[in-house]
């Protein structure tokens, strides 16, 4: 019996739930942004609730990753490099990892807390995170509708998304180092200055992966 060729040529991994994971990775921040917020309110008693659910789309993301791996096959061509695809789901993994570590060392520091002056850094700089991630959203859609028809218009799109996703990851690093420079000029104990410096490096991280995963898709692109 012969096997037609083309049954070796599998269909894209972004329509076994690529797009979906990316999503949940923007979910996921949202939940993080909503969490921050609460969590440097005075009027806030839902922090849990915001945490809880940071969690719970973190699992659902998960539950995705591994179904995404289960569909890999065990023979024929896929349409894209397999480890390049691994390296790109492992940069988002990373991304939700962040987050969860950025809110379990903000909500870790004991009373007073956070310095009210500080408050409006912090909000800038999560802020600033979101958007590298957005951005990966949309690059992902890019990439899941060049994977199913490829063109060199789509590619520019990817391209474009990749390079417009940098240029927000710069921004956030620009917001970050600023805040680093204002946290050592504060007259405050040493417990405090090491809080903040590794508070800001944590939620730095979230953009880093998110700009990882951009170069990984580049890649695959190559």
């Amino acid at each position: 019996m012969r096997i037609p060729l083309l049954s070796f040529i599998l269909k894209s991994p972004f329509d076994e739930g690529m797009n979906e994971h990316t999503e949940k990775v923007k979910e996921c921040t949202w939940a993080f942004q909503q969490a921050v917020e609460c969590f440097l309110s005075d009027k806030c008693v839902s922090f849990e609730k915001h945490r809880q659910e940071v969690i719970k789309v973190k699992s659902e993301a998960d539950a995705i990753k591994r179904r995404i791996r289960g569909h890999f096959p065990r023979r024929g061509t896929m349409s894209i490099n397999k480890y390049q695809l691994l390296m790109y789901l492992k940069e988002e993994d990373k991304i939700l990892i962040a987050v969860e570590r950025s809110l379990e060392w903000l909500s870790g520091k004991a009373d007073p807390g956070i310095p009210e002056y500080l408050k409006k850094n912090i909000f800038l700089l999560v802020d600033s995170i979101i958007e590298p991630i957005e951005e990966l959203s949309n690059m992902v859609a890019e990439a899941g509708r060049d994977f199913r028809n490829y063109s060199e218009k789509k590619r520019g799109k990817i391209k474009s998304s990749v390079n417009s996703l940098r240029e927000k990851k710069a921004e956030a690093d620009r917001i970050g180092s600023a805040f680093t420079s204002k946290i050592f000029t504060l007259d405050s104990d040493p417990v405090t200055i090491f809080y903040m410096v590794k508070l800001v490096e944590l939620i730095g991280s979230i953009g880093d992966h998110a700009e990882n995963a951009g170069d990984m898709m580049q890649a695959i692109l190559a």
